[in-house]
């Protein structure tokens, strides 16, 4: 079966969401998890809070979220362009997408953490290109751990806002719960969640004493796009050392000598 399906494209476009749970193996799954674990301690030995990020890292208490994962280790290299995924963003987005940007969440146990309600993109999550805002991204993101139960800070979205012409009201956006039409993406280890930019989104609450979220995010735009910082994230070594058949995925000019291409 060719993807995505025309059900899974009428619910994404109808929704601004798709969920595909365990669409990664138990052992990609086992795999990326322990990598990232190694990365995350590495990342916070070098890092403490306030202070200059070496690849961008944010420490608080136990929780970690790492930035710009591509050369930290060769497994998220692979994912960018993990070929079951692969149909879905160019079926999705574009033909020839772009990387946009990529991080991991590791949060544990309990928190008084807000929600944090918004859209992606920038200048205002893009609204001033009108209504409906176009998908200019592609997100994705990834279960490591089990999310089959509320409460662990899952992703939580409001189906069908990205066609939406005004914001939630701002006793919605300041809640500290769900409100009315929001509901919390749980899947078992391996799903994948498919949003888009102007999908109203947020990390659930946290009130899971044992709740543990660790997760992969990937994040794709067109290819005359150049709305990520992450693309001056990484060294010229590392993008001379790309294969040939991952260049696409990436600006010609961050290349030594650059590439005279479009896209």
């Amino acid at each position: 079966m060719s993807h995505p399906t025309d059900a899974e494209r009428f619910f994404f476009d109808n929704n601004g969401y798709l969920v595909l749970e365990e669409f990664l193996s138990h052992e990609l799954t086992d795999h990326l998890t322990k990598v990232l674990q190694e990365v995350i301690q590495r990342r916070r030995s070098v890092d403490t809070p306030d202070e200059a990020k070496v690849g961008r890292t944010q420490i608080q208490g136990e929780d970690t979220r790492t930035f710009y994962l591509l050369d930290d280790d060769p497994a998220f290299l692979d994912m960018v362009d993990y070929p079951p995924i692969w149909p879905y963003v160019t079926g999705l987005l574009n033909e020839y997408p772009h990387h946009h940007a990529s991080d991991a969440i590791e949060e544990i146990g309990i928190s008084d953490r807000p929600m944090g309600w918004h859209l992606d993109g920038h200048d205002d999550g893009y609204r001033n290109l009108g209504n409906p805002i176009p998908l200019l991204q592609l997100k994705i993101g990834y279960y490591l751990s089990d999310m089959s139960n509320p409460g662990q800070g899952n992703l939580c979205v409001v189906p069908g806002s990205h066609k939406a012409c005004h914001r939630p009201e701002e006793a919605d956006l300041a809640s500290t719960d769900l409100f009315a039409g929001a509901i919390e993406v749980c899947g078992p280890p391996g799903t994948a969640i498919l949003f888009h930019n102007a999908l109203w989104h947020s990390a659930g609450p946290r009130t899971r004493e044992q709740g543990r979220r660790i997760m992969l995010y990937y994040a794709y735009e067109h290819p005359w796009m150049v709305a990520s910082q992450e693309h001056w994230g990484y060294d010229l070594a590392f993008y001379n050392k790309l294969a040939p058949n991952r260049h696409s995925l990436f600006h010609g000019f961050v290349f030594d000598p650059p590439e005279n291409r479009w896209r």
